[in-house]
């Protein structure tokens, strides 16, 4: 069974003890004893670094399965962590010392990185049965935001997007980043087991560069100002149209995959669902030439002939 637990921190020296009890709570709980003294070590130590070097707000996370546990440290900092340096000294100086970088996380982790978002960061670890004297786990870093295509004014096509509901959009955005990031983490620390999870990341960031940066700028815009439907207008390159084809379908796929707990994120409701197949379908039948149709809260998906026309 997934997990998905929570716990938001005080801006105070208790927060590394309240995450440190909390967090062998949960390992207890799993009965995963074996995992208590490195959850409790790491989540310690993380939560050290974020109080020293980030800035609020601050959440401890319990993700992942009872076989295969991920222990997150949410702030509100994107800057990168540091680096851990090589670790010296005796297991009692280790033990015994405070906010001294990530070395210890190092330590006590099987596989650990951190994920770097506009508004923040997620540094993560999964606990390992008993420390390591060299913490030598390759750690990943993970940035959100990929590099955007801008198509020229000789190869793009006017798009437009009406009357998007932007609560709903908001939260599927939200869905799709969770989805994303666990795609992401599973390919870089646990590829031999995923094998599929490099390929799906791959198409997913494929995927975001089609959406100039304008798209973004008016989203977080409308965001900003609290509308309730927004109309978004920007350039897209029309060789763009088979990739919006396969992506609905690898979205139809994802969602199986949430449902049948093969992946930590939850599957889209059916509005979502809906919205998302109306959003995509637009701009598939847009870039092939068709007018602008808004969104009416009907669910509409692509059609093989609307692919055909593309393909």
């Amino acid at each position: 069974m997934p997990l998905s637990s929570e716990l938001t921190l005080a801006s105070s020296p208790r927060a590394a003890a309240d995450a440190r009890r909390w967090v062998g709570d949960i390992c207890l709980r799993l009965e995963r004893d074996d995992l208590v003294e490195c959850a409790e070590l790491g989540v310690s130590e993380l939560v050290a670094n974020a109080l020293l070097h980030a800035a609020a707000p601050y959440r401890v996370r319990v993700r992942g399965t009872a076989s295969h546990p991920r222990i997150e440290v949410i702030d509100g900092s994107p800057r990168p962590p540091v680096p851990p340096a090589p670790v010296e000294g005796d297991d009692l100086d280790l033990l015994l010392t405070f906010g001294r970088g990530l070395s210890i996380v190092a330590q006590c982790a099987q596989a650990w990185g951190a994920t770097i978002e506009s508004d923040g960061k997620i540094v993560w670890f999964e606990p390992a049965p008993e420390m390591t004297d060299t913490g030598s786990v390759e750690w990943v870093i993970d940035r959100q935001d990929p590099a955007r295509a801008e198509p020229t004014s000789e190869d793009a096509v006017d798009i437009r997007l009406l009357g998007v509901d932007l609560p709903l959009y908001t939260a599927l955005t939200r869905q799709y980043h969770e989805l994303r990031r666990e795609l992401r983490l599973l390919s870089l620390s646990h590829q031999s087991d995923y094998p599929l999870a490099g390929d799906l990341t791959s198409m997913f960031a494929n995927f975001e560069r089609q959406f100039p940066e304008t798209y973004v700028e008016q989203v977080r815009a409308a965001e900003a100002r609290g509308l309730r439907r927004v109309d978004l207008a920007f350039p897209m390159v029309r060789e763009s149209g088979p990739i919006f084809v396969t992506m609905t379908e690898m979205f139809d796929v994802a969602d199986a995959f949430c449902r049948a707990e093969r992946l930590l994120s939850i599957a889209r409701t059916p509005r979502q669902r809906a919205l998302h197949n109306w959003l995509l379908g637009e701009l598939v039948h847009q870039l092939d030439g068709a007018s602008a149709q808004p969104w009416d809260g009907s669910p509409r998906a692509i059609t093989s002939s609307s692919a055909s026309q593309v393909g």
